[in-house]
């Protein structure tokens, strides 16, 4: 309720009546006491709309589904004509991509963030309340794909008609087959020019082993038979198994921060009723808090009296530190503890990379900027970090390089941070050899995200890395080179499958730092487009690992070092070294750049030193006098070397540490 108080009694009545629209009584007396003075309600916008009752939905007129599908399939297209269809939003020109709300996703044209929308749509004389998920396509992002199951009992696994079934498709359909959802197959694009929704249909059955007449034909950009699809949702997906009578159980599978009310926590009810006002727990901190505001997201907040199991919403709770939301968490209510749920399986970093302030002033606020990042996108793991060159800073764990940056464009665009990024490293693990050893680091397998902590070859037993089971879907004229690429990076081939007449799966074990950096793009350009490339992780096997030093002068410089195969050890040393000479400034002296693994000198390149030219003023005369000026010369020059430090100015660091997919 807002009270209006004016100077002029005239003024405040004025806003009453524009706010209201009602007619108002005399104004009181004048001289007299403000206390005398009548105060008017003014309701907000949101409060002015009357608050949804979502106890007209009963449990078996709910479904709760999410869009899964490859990269560019158009997910994002068919949620925007289901929107349309049930009357979300209106229909114009300008609705494209309207859940993706991140300034990187309408910019990249991708989904990084799952987005929810309650659905409200009238089918053969009965209300039913649609809960739709929109998730993102690309690998580095499937973990927000499997939160997002968690609160679905169905899918819809959009295809498109033209390209088929992605590498990604087949990650995201076992996603779904694995939590037992029902999964209905949705061929898109059919619209388009090359379009052969057939030859899809079959894919579908051979892959999936999904009947081709459960396959609905649509063009999500046309809005051709979307209204099947709305169909399909209310007879193929079951409603969910909740008790409304039970003690209230929520689970949190996402959370956003909002700087004026704190977190904001998406939930999904599995037991009971909540509503403003209610007393709840946290299961994994046990603090108590008070419901401030429930509600649905259509595709906006808007407020509801209360939440009931089954259905899919926002709660803010006056949670104002991002530690606090926990994504996993299960909500009751106070004095009405219940068995938690069973959450999720915490994201698995599969990249790792330094990031620190450019300038060191700007830590704090880098710090904040991440918590509250991290809030918004939990399967990034923060540990604190230091470097000499760069200042304080932290190591941060990613699912993937794509992911590494869109959180650091989200953090320029959404905090307006700048921040310097190391090159990417995956985390290896040593076993160490003797008892005093373990004793010391408290236990015999030890996991290395930092190379500049790699252990020496005399502490351990053998070296462990990463490796991934790879996807690769293809045409088959591509099969030879992709081969030969894979070949390249140390893979071990697993399988071939022929998916129809001339499309071909391949699967492959790849170390993970084989693939991290530069892979995906040299698969793109092998196969003009073509291929597509998933991957799971599959644990770790031993391997040939070793340190590598980068010294300038004889002196090593920490942030380079970096851990490589043995094999391959040379290339990537000169291929430093090289990128160091264009880097660093030359001084009065020669700088020598080596790359060295133990004490042994595997690459080298030489920044030449400027040179004063001491024979200018020798014009003739005998050899002995230049010999003497030279050698002169040279000691001091020699000298200068001795007591000369080489500093890595940081924009040197910068260009260096840099991922450059031409090297």
């Amino acid at each position: 309720m807002w009270t209006l108080v004016s100077r002029g009694w005239g003024c405040a009545r004025t806003l009453a009546r524009w706010a209201t629209g009602a007619a108002l009584g005399p104004a009181p007396t004048f001289g007299a006491a403000p206390e005398s003075w009548p105060t008017y309600r003014v309701y907000s916008s949101a409060e002015f709309k009357e608050k949804l009752d979502m106890s007209r939905f009963p449990v078996e007129n709910i479904r709760n589904f999410s869009i899964v599908a490859h990269v560019d399939h158009g997910k994002s297209t068919l949620a925007d004509r289901l929107l349309e269809l049930t009357g979300t939003i209106d229909k114009t020109k300008n609705n494209k991509q309207v859940l993706d709300k991140l300034q990187v996703e309408r910019e990249r044209g991708i989904t990084v963030k799952a987005q929810t929308a309650s659905l409200f749509h009238n089918c053969e004389g009965k209300q039913y309340l649609l809960n739709l998920i929109d998730t993102p396509g690309h690998v580095d992002f499937s973990y927000e794909v499997s939160r997002s199951l968690s609160a679905c009992q169905g899918v819809l696994l959009v295809v498109d008609a033209n390209e088929g079934i992605q590498a990604q498709t087949v990650a995201n359909f076992f996603l779904a087959f694995e939590a037992q959802l029902s999964v209905i197959p949705v061929i898109n694009k059919i619209d388009l020019k090359n379009a052969d929704p057939e030859r899809v249909e079959n894919q579908i059955e051979k892959v999936f082993d999904i009947p081709s007449d459960e396959c609905i034909k649509i063009s999500a950009k046309l809005g051709t038979n979307i209204e099947s699809v709305l169909q399909a949702v209310i007879e193929r997906i079951p409603p969910p198994k909740v008790h409304r009578k039970n003690p209230l159980r929520a689970l949190v599978f996402d959370s956003t921060f909002d700087q004026y009310r704190g977190v904001i926590a998406n939930v999904a009810l599995f037991d009971g009723v909540v509503s403003k006002g209610d007393k709840i727990v946290s299961a994994h901190t046990q603090k108590t808090y008070e419901v401030n505001e429930v509600g649905v997201l259509n595709p906006n907040e808007q407020p509801t009296h209360k939440l009931y199991a089954g259905q899919v919403g926002y709660l803010i709770a006056g949670m104002k530190n991002v530690t606090e939301a926990q994504i996993g968490d299960t909500l009751y209510l106070h004095k009405q503890p219940v068995e938690p749920l069973p959450g999720f399986k915490s994201a698995k970093p599969m990249v790792f990379a330094g990031m620190y302030p450019v300038d060191q002033s700007e830590y704090n606020n880098l710090k904040s900027a991440i918590e509250k990042l991290t809030l918004n996108d939990s399967s990034v793991t923060v540990h604190r970090d230091s470097s000499l060159a760069l200042g304080a800073g932290w190591r941060l764990g990613f699912l993937g390089l794509l992911h590494m940056e869109v959180f650091n464009q989200r953090l320029e665009q959404e905090y307006n941070a700048s921040v310097i990024l190391t090159t990417p490293t995956v985390p290896y693990k040593a076993v160490l050899s003797s008892s005093k050893l373990i004793k010391e680091y408290r236990e015999k397998e030890i996991t290395i995200i930092n190379p500049a902590q790699f252990p020496d070859k005399s502490k351990v037993t053998e070296y462990l890395e990463p490796v991934v089971l790879g996807t690769i879907i293809t045409p088959d004229e591509y099969t030879g080179k992709i081969m030969m690429l894979c070949e390249a990076r140390r893979a071990v081939q697993k399988n071939m499958i022929f998916i129809d007449q001339n499309r071909v799966m391949l699967k492959y074990l790849f170390p993970l730092n084989e693939i991290v950096v530069d892979f995906y793009d040299s698969l793109k350009s092998l196969s003009s487009g073509y291929a597509s490339f998933d991957y799971e992780d599959a644990g770790y096997q031993t391997a040939e690992l070793v340190k590598m030093d980068i010294l300038l002068n004889g002196n090593t410089v920490e942030e380079l070092v970096t851990v490589v195969h043995k094999d391959k050890a040379h290339s990537i040393g000169k291929a430093i070294c090289e990128r160091l000479k264009d880097s660093l400034p030359r001084q009065l002296f020669e700088i020598a750049i080596q790359a060295a693994i133990g004490s042994k000198i595997i690459a080298r390149e030489t920044v030449k030193a400027y040179r004063k030219n001491v024979l200018a003023k020798c014009y003739g005369g005998d050899i002995t006098r230049k010999m003497k000026l030279l050698k002169r010369q040279a000691e001091g020059k020699k000298k200068l070397r001795k007591i000369g430090n080489v500093e890595v100015p940081k924009d040197a660091f910068i260009k260096v540490l840099k991922t450059q997919s031409s090297k």
